[in-house]
């Protein structure tokens, strides 16, 4: 029988076509096995192909980008700031072989004039990439783009308000990336099932998401702080990560909405 969940929805859809970039709020998305559509499909990466992230460019967290699957935008956000990049994305360029932590997958280099602006924004030289091929999840049995492991970030909207009574000064549930918040799971309910309804399409919750220094990042400003983490820390520390939402994988597809409808049908 499944676990009652009364009132649960979905109250935030985001997709992140940029990896390390700000997301973009959807009212609906398309599930796909690799996650919400167009989500991590672009990618910066070093000469030698490792991907830049706000881990070492906090500046990152500024932009701003959006993907209509035939142009990429990027604004960035804050004074002064520089012109938007607009960009048709290239099919035909050359593959390159690039690594996500320690994970080799294949991107297509989308050109100089890309790479010059990015190059020149971060103040590091890089180029622009677009995910091609196929690459598996570690666990459970999905797919994925450029995200760090799995396709999606599921979070309860009272794990935040939880964390939120513990800090002097809130945070926004920006700073930890997710593609779907859920509203009526409880604080970390989402830690305590293993499959959810979501709508019309089945979602399984794989690997609880260890954080690390991306969540101290405002991701208005690129400012770096020392919370949340080191609140979390003291509460969340588990199996030597520290733990913040849940790594899931789709296990069917479909349209997502903002007030679907959650229905727990297994728990842990």
């Amino acid at each position: 029988m499944p676990a009652s969940s009364p009132g649960a929805v979905v109250t935030e859809l985001n997709v992140y076509p940029l990896k390390s970039g700000g997301g973009t709020a959807l009212r609906t998305a398309e599930l796909l096995p690799a996650g919400l559509r167009h989500d991590r499909e672009f990618m910066l990466v070093t000469p030698e192909g490792r991907f830049l992230s706000q881990r070492d460019y906090a500046r990152m967290a500024v932009l701003r980008p959006s993907y209509d699957g035939e142009v990429l935008t990027v604004e960035v956000a804050g004074p002064g700031a520089a012109a938007p990049f607009v960009h048709k994305a290239v099919d035909d360029g050359p593959v390159l072989e690039v690594v996500v932590h320690r994970s080799e997958c294949r991107g297509t280099d989308q050109g100089d004039e890309a790479a010059a602006w990015f190059s020149a924004l971060l103040d590091t030289d890089c180029r622009l990439v677009r995910f091609t091929g196929h690459r598996p999840t570690s666990r459970g049995g999905g797919e994925v783009a450029f995200a760090d492991g799995y396709p999606l970030l599921v979070i309860s909207a009272e794990s935040l308000a939880d964390l939120n009574g513990r800090l002097e000064e809130p945070v926004p549930m920006n700073r930890f990336r997710p593609s779907l918040v859920i509203e009526g799971l409880g604080p970390y309910g989402e830690d305590r099932v293993r499959l959810l309804r979501v709508g019309g399409t089945l979602i399984e919750m794989v690997k609880s998401c260890a954080r690390c220094l991306v969540v101290t990042t405002d991701q208005d400003t690129g400012e770096r702080g020392r919370e949340p983490l080191r609140t979390l820390a003291g509460y969340r520390t588990i199996d030597r990560g520290i733990r913040f939402g849940q790594n899931a994988v789709p296990r069917t597809t479909g349209t997502l909405a903002v007030g679907d409808p959650v229905e727990i049908v297994e728990a842990r």
